[in-house]
C-alpha cells in the first residue's frame, strides 16, 4: 500500500499521524516549520486520503498502526518519536501496542484510549467514551455535499471559539483543508475505527515515556479522556492547554513545540 508521505527539517527522528477526516497540510505551516528547526519530521496522509491508495473496506486502528509502521520502514526509521492526534493518537496507541521497538517517545494529543470492556460500544456515540458533540456534526455536514458547510463547521467544531472568531485562521484554515482531497465514506470509516478502539486493559502494561496534551475546550473528544489517558499509562504526564480547541497545535503552536522537544 502507497502512502503519500513528506519529509523535511534535521534531528531526531518525529512522526506525525493525524486524526479523522485531516491529511498532512492540517498540521499548519507554523507547526511544521517550528518543528524541522529541531526534528526530522515525516508526514503522510493516511488510507483513502489525499492520494495515498485508497480505503477497499473497514480498517481499525491497529490496522491503520501497521500503516504508519510501514511509512517508517519507507523513510529508513527503525525507531522515532511519535505524536498522534485524535484519530491518530488511538493508532499511535496501537503502534506503541504492537511495534514497541519502534516508538522512543509517544505523544498523545486530543485523543482516548477506547471505550473500555465496561462501555456497551452503542453507547460510546452517545458519549460514553468520552466523544463530544464535534464528530456527529461534522459528518453531518460532510453528507450535506456543500463545501462551505463543510468547511465552516470542521474549523468551528476543531478550534477554540476565541481562536475561531478571526477570520484570518479561517483563511489559513480553508486553504490547508482543500490541499487534499478527504472522502466522505473514507471518514464514516474511520469514525468506526475509534468507536472500535480500545486500549484501556493494555496501556497500563506500557514501559514508554509518554506525554498527554489536550486542549480544555476540545468539542471533538472532551478533556476528560486526556486525564484518564494519562492515568492509564505509567508516568505518562499530562498538559492540559487552557482554553484550546481540538486542533490545539493550530492555536498554540510554540507551546506545542516546546513540550515536544522536553
Amino acid at each position: 500500500m502507497h502512502l503519500y508521505a513528506e519529509r523535511r527539517g534535521s534531528g531526531e527522528p518525529l512522526l506525525l499521524i493525524m486524526g479523522m477526516a485531516g491529511h498532512h497540510r492540517i498540521w499548519g505551516e507554523p507547526f511544521l516549520a517550528g518543528l524541522a528547526e529541531h526534528f526530522e519530521v515525516l508526514t503522510f496522509d493516511q488510507r483513502g486520503i489525499g492520494t495515498s491508495d485508497r480505503a477497499d473496506g473497514q480498517f481499525s486502528t491497529a490496522d491503520l498502526a501497521d500503516d504508519a509502521a510501514r511509512v517508517m520502514d519507507e523513510a529508513g526509521w527503525a525507531d522515532a518519536h511519535v505524536f498522534g492526534i485524535s484519530l491518530g493518537g488511538m493508532v499511535a496507541q496501537e503502534l506503541v501496542l504492537n511495534h514497541r521497538e519502534r516508538v522512543r517517545r509517544l505523544t498523545l494529543g486530543c485523543t482516548s484510549p477506547g471505550v473500555g470492556s465496561g462501555v456497551r460500544r452503542e453507547d460510546s456515540a452517545r458519549g460514553a467514551a468520552g466523544i463530544g458533540p464535534g464528530p456527529e456534526l461534522l459528518l453531518a455536514a460532510m453528507r450535506s455535499g456543500r463545501e462551505a458547510t463543510v468547511l465552516r463547521t470542521g474549523f468551528e467544531v476543531n478550534l477554540s471559539a476565541g481562536f475561531a472568531a478571526d477570520p484570518a485562521h479561517f483563511a489559513a484554515y480553508r486553504e490547508d483543508a482543500l490541499a487534499a482531497r478527504v472522502p466522505v465514506p473514507v471518514v464514516g470509516m474511520q469514525f468506526q475505527a475509534a468507536l472500535q478502539h480500545d486500549a484501556v486493559s493494555r496501556l497500563p502494561a506500557l514501559d514508554v515515556p509518554a506525554l498527554v496534551i489536550h486542549g480544555t475546550a476540545d468539542q471533538m473528544i472532551l478533556p476528560t479522556e486526556g486525564e484518564r489517558l494519562a492515568r492509564l499509562i505509567p508516568g505518562a504526564r499530562l498538559e492540559l492547554l487552557e482554553g484550546a480547541g481540538h486542533l490545539f497545535w493550530r492555536e498554540q503552536p510554540e507551546r506545542v513545540i516546546d513540550l515536544l522537544r522536553k
